[in-house]
């Protein structure tokens, strides 16, 4: 299923532009929308979701009006927002029986089949009998992939999902997260870019409520390709190269400053080509810096 969105804008009660005019197109697979805290990311997942209201707008799921068909989008829909809540003294078992229960699945058999597959393929079966309170954070997200996963939905909406996740917890969560996509459409909202890099074959760059970019991810990093240079530098003279050169993102690696700049033509100073990534489309882009044609959104 195709979702299309056209000029889909929101502004709140104080004045904040939280969507300014959102046009996107997001196919069957993973898609990624990739952003800093405040983009607007999770407010169009509310609107996606049916949780909230826009000011001006259209919204489609192949041919349902999202904004006007709330309850037929609802029957299609697996939500994981940012912040997912559970009861505690519940076990895992009993919670996902319970929604299943509330999304149509009255028959006991077949309710219990679906629960018990919901938990093998999030890997909680084992743990199905434990009080959700006990659970680690990536567990806890794991099972809210598996409420999510109930009725078979065709669109599949995660906001923030590895958000303080370990390494280890986060490389399973990925892996979830990619069998998923394999066949349904899946709307990952997040602002970390390896997630996008690692899981997704189509992506936009949102920023301030507008989409500044989007397309393939490789396409994108291609076209940022020898406009990266890199060199170290003393912490002190940092300042100094941020008056005189486009630089997009710094970090300490060995102790040591390691800067990026954005240039079409070599800045000189030491600095040396650097193979591009994902991470320095992102920033290029927040920036202001990088603005390339990457295709209809």
């Amino acid at each position: 299923m195709e979702l299309r969105i056209r000029n889909l804008s929101k502004t709140y009660a104080n004045g904040v532009v939280a969507l300014d005019k959102v046009t996107l197109n997001i196919p069957q697979g993973m898609f990624g929308l990739l952003g800093p805290n405040g983009a607007g990311k999770s407010t169009l997942m509310r609107i996606l979701a049916t949780l909230q209201e826009c000011d001006a707008g259209s919204v489609f799921l192949d041919d349902i009006d999202v904004l006007d068909e709330k309850d037929e989008v609802r029957r299609m829909l697996g939500y994981l927002p940012q912040d997912f809540g559970v009861y505690p003294k519940v076990s895992a078992y009993e919670l996902l029986d319970h929604f299943a229960q509330l999304k149509g699945l009255s028959h006991k058999g077949r309710r219990r089949e679906v629960v018990d597959g919901l938990l093998q393929q999030t890997n909680l079966f084992e743990v199905r009998h434990q009080k959700l309170g006990t659970f680690s954070g990536g567990m806890r997200q794991r099972f809210g992939v598996a409420q999510a996963l109930i009725g078979d939905p065709q669109l599949i909406i995660v906001d923030e999902p590895t958000a303080g996740l370990d390494p280890q917890e986060r490389v399973r969560f990925h892996n979830l997260l990619s069998d998923i996509g394999a066949d349904k459409t899946v709307l990952l909202s997040t602002h970390i870019v390896s997630d996008v890099a690692d899981l997704c074959s189509n992506m936009a760059i949102i920023h301030k409520g507008r989409v500044l970019l989007c397309g393939q991810p490789l396409r994108l990093i291609a076209g940022i390709e020898e406009r990266i240079w890199s060199r170290y530098v003393d912490k002190a003279d940092l300042p100094l190269f941020q008056k005189q050169h486009a630089v997009i993102s710094t970090r300490l690696r060995a102790g040591r400053t390691l800067v990026h700049v954005y240039d079409e033509n070599d800045p000189g100073m030491g600095f040396e080509p650097a193979h591009a990534s994902l991470e320095d489309v992102y920033f290029a882009t927040i920036a202001g810096r990088h603005d390339a044609e990457a295709g209809n959104c």
